[in-house]
């Protein structure tokens, strides 16, 4: 990404406006760079690791917001923490869809519309989904055990 150092009115030094990062970018970039670790990393190491020379405290903050929406988990490090990724991208995007469909108050008009919104593969895909998880243990990731938890106590395991 590369965006050169900015000012405090969001523009750089020459006076060139910086192009403004789409909602969750810069969190999508931090979980990108936590999952190239392969193990615990440190804010400083994540801050190392990521275009764009973002300062520390940003680091933190993203880091901290992951952590709220339990989308990383963190182990105490000396003083500070060692963050981890809880889940893939796909279990990632599960718990997304699902923190918006506990927002809203029609649960049944919100799946409905959804469903109807699927192209016929998807359809087919989720019937198939359904299907095998109501079959027997296994949920639809073929990982023994986890049919019926819910996706943040998987998440939360890491």
């Amino acid at each position: 990404m590369n965006r050169p150092t900015g000012t405090d009115d969001g523009g750089t030094r020459d006076g060139r406006r910086l192009p403004r990062r789409g909602q969750g970018q810069l969190e999508s970039q931090v979980l990108a760079v936590l999952r190239s670790a392969g193990g615990p990393a440190t804010a400083g190491w994540v801050q190392e690791h990521l275009d764009g020379g973002l300062a520390y405290t940003t680091v933190i903050t993203i880091l901290s917001r992951l952590y709220a929406k339990k989308a990383v988990t963190r182990t105490r490090q000396g003083r500070s923490y060692a963050w981890t990724p809880a889940s893939d991208e796909a279990g990632l995007a599960a718990l997304r869809m699902r923190r918006v469909l506990d927002g809203e108050d029609d649960r049944e008009a919100v799946l409905a519309r959804f469903v109807s919104a699927l192209t016929p593969g998807d359809e087919a895909r989720l019937r198939a989904l359904l299907s095998r998880a109501a079959d027997g243990p296994d949920d639809a990731s073929g990982r023994p055990g986890d049919a019926g938890r819910p996706d943040d106590a998987t998440a939360q395991e890491g």
